[in-house]
């Protein structure tokens, strides 16, 4: 009986040091927000439902070079990354998004691991769960497109040209990996590789003398040993198409470098970030801020000077779009580790009656003491948690079933935002010293993490557009679809790009519904649908569209 008990205690000693494993914390931590989902995948349009379309071509026609009528715009990586996944799991919206997520998950390791010989590995842990908690960069993770596998080269190549300089001995390895991981970056997200290249250029420049990375003939190796796979399906192309391959490519960023179709202006990244990643780019400023005071050595120029050149560069290129600011993310997430550590230190410290100003020196850290920010921060949000949960309530008793949903996730981030005054009302007026600055923290990440479980848990990270893919699944529309074609006049964009995924015999466009043969069957807007003067029997209908069948 003692022997069980002894091996009982082995195996809980075990699995609480698996449990302190940074890597399996941080899995433990993410997978779940990664998985969450109703039941129901449907893919986003547009930009998703593209990429995902265009890999469904390649793997449908085996032609995994030149499937397009006329030269491509953009390099074959992520068609290629989404088609191989559709060889192993089968053709699916979820195996369109398996690339994204292991590269989400590869990136929070590389934060850790960035962030651990830049800040500790205290700090670096926690930039991890905040970047792993930060909406929209979890959206994309959730998404068939290239932008986060993008990020994760770039990471690894950062993280590479920082082993060079730790490593000298393994220097030639590591700087192989970074040109490599730039390289392919160009395979996967074309010129768009070049702006956070661009942006390493402070600290390949002015950190030269001490590193020497610009004169190390093996990164350049490795950039180019990165670019063969795109070079090789130029040529292809080139064999193909002739100069059209060049042209396509360079005229695509001409057009995103001169048009700007939102009209977003030069400000649009500083509130779509900061509303993309609320609460997380509060800290991130003050964490900027604290960071700017007090260098990092050696990695200033990585750590805030790649984000800010970065942020500029994205700022003056007129096409700007919420997802070309995801790479500012990952270190968005290392500043607001500096500053939420910052402010849990306060926290630990409490009220400091008799902390005086030193004449003629602003003392940033007593004046925040003074004024106690920890305190009205979680007092602040905690209010904000007690109108969620109201309004939450509110609306899951009187509110429509279409919009109840919704107010789970208020529910949730309500609940969650409650433990920050609990937290510092046990601690400063109960006296609960074990409640430390590791709690308040906790207090910061729970609500977001439970708010991001319940999007994904009704849907809302996974099945965008489950309308129209419930209507393609009913069994009497399926069978009329997987065995006759069907064509159309006119179709938005949108639609267009998601009916060309799900449907296995791809809709065909005519100038006019007199070129539809008899007996075929037409996608035609409903409000359309009584100028058609052709003898025809509705089908079903789908949003503003109807599928018919014209008889004669």
């Amino acid at each position: 009986m003692l022997y069980k008990l002894h091996f009982l205690q082995h195996i809980w000693r075990q699995i609480r040091l698996v449990g302190s494993l940074p890597y399996f914390s941080l899995l433990v931590w993410t997978l779940p927000l990664l998985l969450f989902t109703s039941g129901h995948n449907s893919l986003m349009a547009h930009d998703e439902a593209l990429y995902a379309s265009r890999a469904r071509l390649m793997f449908d026609s085996g032609n995994w070079i030149d499937p397009w009528e006329r030269a491509h715009h953009k390099t074959p990586g992520p068609y290629w990354l989404i088609a191989s996944f559709y060889k192993l799991f089968g053709l699916s919206d979820a195996s369109a998004r398996i690339p994204s997520m292991i590269a989400g998950i590869f990136s929070l390791c590389l934060v850790y691991e960035i962030g651990k010989i830049m800040l500790g590995k205290k700090l670096a842990w926690l930039a991890a769960a905040i970047l792993s908690v930060e909406f929209f960069w979890l959206q994309y993770c959730r998404l068939s497109t290239p932008d986060v596998p993008m990020i994760f080269l770039v990471l690894l190549a950062i993280w590479s040209l920082i082993k060079t300089e730790l490593h000298p001995k393994y220097r030639y390895f590591w700087s192989f990996i970074a040109g490599l991981s730039l390289g392919l970056g160009f395979l996967i997200r074309s010129f768009m590789i070049f702006l956070p290249i661009i942006a390493l250029l402070p600290y390949l420049i002015w950190e030269h003398r001490r590193h020497r990375h610009l004169t190390n003939p093996i990164l350049y190796l490795g950039f180019f040993v990165g670019l063969i796979p795109t070079c090789v399906w130029l040529w292809l192309n080139w064999l193909h198409y002739g100069n059209q391959s060049f042209e396509e490519l360079l005229n695509f960023v001409g057009q995103l470098g001169s048009d700007n179709h939102y009209n977003n202006g030069l400000l649009f990244y500083v509130w779509n970030i900061a509303l993309n990643t609320f609460p997380w780019a509060f800290f991130g400023i003050l964490g900027l801020f604290l960071t700017v005071r007090r260098p990092i050595y050696r990695y200033q120029l990585i750590l805030v000077g790649f984000p800010l050149v970065l942020f500029c560069e994205i700022s003056i290129f007129r096409t700007r779009f919420p997802h070309y600011g995801l790479c500012l993310y990952p270190f968005l997430a290392l500043f607001a580790s500096v500053g939420l550590n910052w402010l849990g230190n306060i926290y630990q410290i409490g009220i400091p009656s008799q902390l005086p100003l030193q004449k003629g020196k602003i003392n940033i850290l007593n004046l925040f003491a003074r004024k106690n920010l920890p305190r009205n921060l979680s007092y602040g949000f905690g209010g904000l948690g007690v109108l969620l949960v109201i309004a939450s309530v509110g609306v899951i008793s009187w509110g429509s079933s279409d919009i109840r949903k919704y107010a789970t996730i208020g529910l949730a981030m309500g609940l969650g935002w409650l433990i920050l005054p609990v937290v510092w009302i046990s601690r400063y007026h109960f006296g609960k010293k074990f409640l430390t600055a590791r709690y308040w923290i906790a207090g910061w990440l729970i609500p977001c993490w439970l708010a991001l479980a319940a999007m994904g848990s009704i849907g809302l990270l996974s099945d965008y557009n489950p309308v129209l893919k419930t209507f393609l699944q009913q069994s009497a529309i399926a069978s009329i679809l997987q065995s006759h074609p069907t064509y159309y006049v006119q179709i938005d964009q949108k639609t267009e790009v998601l009916l060309y995924f799900y449907l296995s015999i791809h809709a065909q466009q005519v100038a006019s519904v007199s070129q539809i043969p008899a007996l075929s069957y037409a996608w035609i807007y409903t409000d359309q649908l009584p100028k058609l003067s052709r003898p025809h029997r509705i089908i079903g209908t789908v949003k503003e569209y109807q599928l018919i069948q014209l008889l004669l």
